[in-house]
């Protein structure tokens, strides 16, 4: 029955279906049960803000039973659109070394071209892949996701991140974000699993260092939720191979609610309440986890440094020795604060706190809106955490 909904007419019918109780039963409800302070999830959230999170719990499990609402963009084809400024960035299998070429053999993955889209400032006058000049920041964007869903696209709802950021960071001109291919299926079965979005990154990566000459410095490498995960594993790759060719590691580093370890913890339940997440046993989640590491086991959720850097199992042998200054972003209200909380101190043990500018500072910065749930800086419509969040990224990424 599930996959007949994904057909049409069933689609249809179903999503009219929903649309219909949703309006005159569901709504209705939400906004009964959210009048009262102490049945919100947070006393301090406005009414609006409690039914929004309903809402958006809704809607995922929605898209999780019919399929998507849309055709989302992929890692197939450069999708066009007004203001949409689309590149093939070039395969690289002379780079696919080590360890990343052992895993891409278990996955039976190559690298492929795959596309990239480039995002200016409102108003602004410069060429696609233009020359950078002397000392010119860019970002380059990793999008959440859980390694199933959304896109790098211009037109995708996590893309108000890329938005946000030229918005408020003056030294930021530009935003490049990368296309990678997304996982499905499980086991041997698996398609695109770990390392394959790895490997894109890589390729993107290279891309703006090689062809379009940004100096490494000058890159702020940013990933929010699983694109945050894969921020931090290109990272590492980079550090630990600085003798294969590859370009140096990128100036700094900025996570938006990184999902840092993806073996599930009852910590998680914490804020069950309170986060649009699916939790359950055999939900979004855990079917995200089970496509990513593909042949490569659960056990690899728990000890492979690149899929889980914050992983508390006692096998996890891992250091951040090296690694650039580090902007984390976690919010109070979301399932993945204990792993950031975790991520954090072990960043810190290596790293210091701090702005990581002067001389022997530290390199970790800590950013922590105790009302947040996750990935906040994807919803234009939140309340003031959004704001006040790319404010402060601001003022860190200056500090440089």
């Amino acid at each position: 029955m599930l996959s007949l909904l994904k057909l049409q007419p069933f689609k249809g019918l179903y999503l009219f279906y929903q649309l219909i109780s949703t309006v005159l039963i569901r709504l209705p409800i939400w906004v009964l049960t959210s009048i009262p302070k102490s049945w919100r999830p947070r006393p301090h959230w406005t009414m609006r803000r409690s039914v929004k999170l309903k809402v958006v719990r809704h809607m995922i499990d929605l898209t999780t039973t019919i399929g998507p609402l849309s055709k989302i963009p992929n890692h197939l084809a450069i999708t066009p659109g007004p203001g949409v400024n689309g590149i093939w960035i070039p395969p690289i299998p002379e780079l696919v070394k080590d360890e990343l070429e052992r895993w891409s053999k278990v996955s039976q993955v190559i690298a492929i071209g795959i596309p990239g889209y480039w995002q200016h400032k409102q108003g602004s006058t410069i060429e696609v892949a233009a020359p950078p000049m002397p000392g010119e920041k860019v970002i380059y964007n990793l999008h959440g996701g859980g390694y199933i869903t959304f896109s790098a696209h211009p037109s995708d709802m996590i893309a108000a991140i890329a938005r946000g950021l030229l918005q408020h960071v003056d030294s930021v001109h530009c935003v490049f974000s990368s296309e990678y291919r997304l996982s499905s299926g499980e086991g041997v079965r698996a398609q695109n699993p770990f390392p394959a979005a790895l490997i894109d990154a890589l390729a993107g990566y290279v891309y703006l260092v090689n062809t379009v000459k940004f100096d490494p410095a000058d890159i702020i490498l940013v990933g929010d939720s699983a694109g945050g995960n894969l921020a931090l594993a290109l990272t590492r790759y980079l550090i630990e191979h600085q003798n294969s060719g590859l370009p140096s590691p990128p100036g700094a580093l900025l996570l938006l609610s990184a999902w840092a370890d993806l073996k599930p913890s009852n910590a998680w339940l914490n804020n069950a309440k309170s986060d649009f997440i699916d939790l359950a046993d055999g939900g979004t989640l855990a079917r995200a986890v089970i496509s990513f590491v593909g042949p490569h086991g659960l056990k690899a959720a728990e000890t492979n440094p690149m899929i889980s850097p914050g992983s508390r199992n006692p096998e996890m042998k891992i250091h951040f020795h090296g690694f650039p200054r580090t902007f984390i972003a976690a919010g109070g209200a979301e399932v993945l604060y204990d792993m950031l909380c975790s991520l954090r101190e072990r960043m810190v043990r290596d790293l210091g706190e701090g702005d990581g500018v002067r001389p022997g500072e530290g390199k970790v910065r800590w950013y922590f809106p105790p009302d947040a749930s996750h990935d906040w800086v994807a919803f234009p419509q939140d309340e003031t955490e959004r704001i006040d969040t790319l404010k402060a990224i601001a003022t860190w990424v200056a500090a440089s």
